[in-house]
This record gives C-alpha cells, structure tokens and sequence, in this order.
C-alpha cells in the first residue's frame, strides 16, 4: 500500500536518534498532533537509544517496556540510559523516556553475544506465501465504510505493508459480530533499510506493537477506538530468537489468551519467509468500557 507516513523520511528517518550528551539521546517526533501516539514507535528509539551504548559484538535478545503514560506524537522524546551492567557476554541497559519533563515509557534491555547451543522449535510456520494474498484494498473490497476508512489509516500509521491471511476480526465487527481472537499477517517494511541487523531488531521493535491489542477485543464484536471503549498498552516484552530483516516478508501470527479486570493478555510470534521463529512478543493492555 502506499500512502504518507507520520514521520517525514518514513521508517529511516525514525530508527535515528540524535546523540545529545553522555547516554543521552533524542528521539523525533513520532507524527503529527492529531495522531495517537504509537507505542512501538518510542519502544524502537528507546532500544535505539540502549543499543548505540553496548558493544557492536552484542546483539539484543530481550526486551521489556511499561508504558508509562500516554506520549506527545509531535513532540521529541529524550531518552536517557542507564548502564546497569557489562558482563562478560551479557550487557543490560535501561531507557527512561521524557516528554515535557513526565516519563512516558521504561525499557529494559538485554544484550548478548553470539554463542552455540543446543537448538530446537515447537511452532510451525502454516500460512500461505505473501505473494498468494491480495493487496488489502482488493482483499477488503466491499467491507463496511468504516473498515475501510481504517485501512486508509492503517496506511498513513505505519510504513509497512501488508497482506493479511484470513478474515481480519475487523471485518466481522463492522457488521456487529464477534470473531475468534486471532489474526495473521504478512508484514515488510516499505523502504530499503540498511542492513545493519541492530537496526533490524530496532525497526522489528516498532512492528510487534502494530494491531497486537486488537485481537482482544475481537470476540466482543469492538474495535481499537470505537467510543466505547478505552484502550491502551501497559507493558510489552519481546525476545528476539535471531536476526531477520524487517524490509522483506515476515509472518505475524496473534492471539489474546485472556481478558478480564479491565486488561487483556496478548502474544505474537513472527516467522521468516524459511518458517525460523524469529521473535515472540507479550502484551497486556487496558480494556475498558465507558459511557459515551
């Protein structure tokens, strides 16, 4: 799909925080100030932020976010890092993110150095190639208004594109019914990027966070931001299992477990086009009815 990103120079200019003192970095504004600020988003320069301080030779394996408080998408983010241990093989980092003087976000992460072991996988890779699916537009053609004038968001809110396996919940709720709280997807990023793998990890960062909520709320026949409902991301981890590249096919399978007390548990895994497991992300957010 093509469309106008939020940030100005698209998925490069955004994976690029300025250096501004010891362990001090400057993320760019995220979009503009009618937009939603988007979580994965300050969790890719936060991470940004923790790789520019470790050794080249370490690569992140794990990370793990609280969303603090809701972000400014138009106003810059300072990101200031702690060095909270170098190891032999592992280095931690932690990412304290500010906006107008309030936290918004804190991120741990850990950094590793390559090393051998004994090696297996339990999830299998069932999905038909991206190339067999339509382009979102075709594959929603005839969708309710509303389903449609989100995809044209979803296209001005992320540079990716995507192919979606399936019937998206989405498409159900338009038409007032519940579907299973599942989805699966085929993403890239638009542009070319470097191939700088820590750069990699950044830009798969941001991705974990597209769309991950909505599943929770699919079986209740809503949506993200119908006016009903209160939503927003509270903590987020991800384990990185190996390099792969975020500019070329990848496979985001999504499921919520649980949801009760006003917060909902869901998981991801993301495959490469061999069928690796590449990455298994966690989420809990809020869900929240309110009287409109």
């Amino acid at each position: 799909m093509a469309g106008t990103d939020p940030v100005p120079g698209g998925l490069i200019a955004l994976l690029d925080v300025d250096e501004a003192g010891p362990d001090l970095f400057r993320g760019r504004p995220r979009g503009v100030p009618a937009d939603r600020a988007f979580g994965g988003a300050v969790v890719a320069q936060s991470l940004l932020a923790a790789t520019a301080t470790v050794p080249a030779d370490r690569a992140v394996h794990s990370l793990h976010a609280y969303f603090v408080r809701a972000g400014d998408p138009a106003a810059p983010t300072d990101l200031r890092v702690t060095r909270v241990r170098d190891g032999g093989s592992y280095a931690t980092r932690e990412v304290t993110a500010v906006q107008h003087g309030r936290t918004t976000l804190v991120l741990t992460a850990s950094f590793a150095r390559p090393e051998d072991g004994p090696e297996h996988q339990v999830p299998v890779l069932d999905a038909p190639a991206p190339e067999t699916l339509p382009e979102p537009e075709e594959a929603l053609t005839g969708a309710p208004a509303a389903v449609l004038e989100w995809l044209s968001w979803l296209d001005r809110r992320h540079p990716f594109d995507f192919r979606f396996d399936g019937a998206l919940p989405r498409v159900a709720a338009g038409r007032g019914e519940a579907a299973p709280p599942r989805q699966r997807f085929w993403f890239r990023s638009r542009e070319a990027l470097p191939g700088d793998p820590r750069l990699h990890a950044c830009a798969l960062a941001y991705a974990t966070d597209m769309l991950l909520l909505s599943v929770a709320v699919a079986p209740h026949g809503t949506v993200i931001g119908a006016p009903d409902l209160a939503t927003a991301s509270l903590d987020h981890a991800v384990w990185f299992h190996g390099p792969a590249r975020a500019d070329t096919w990848l496979c985001f399978e999504q499921e919520s477990a649980f949801s009760a007390g006003g917060r909902a548990l869901c998981s991801g895994r993301v495959f490469d086009r061999d069928g690796r497991l590449v990455l298994t992300v966690v989420q809990e957010g809020m869900l929240r009815r309110r009287p409109v």
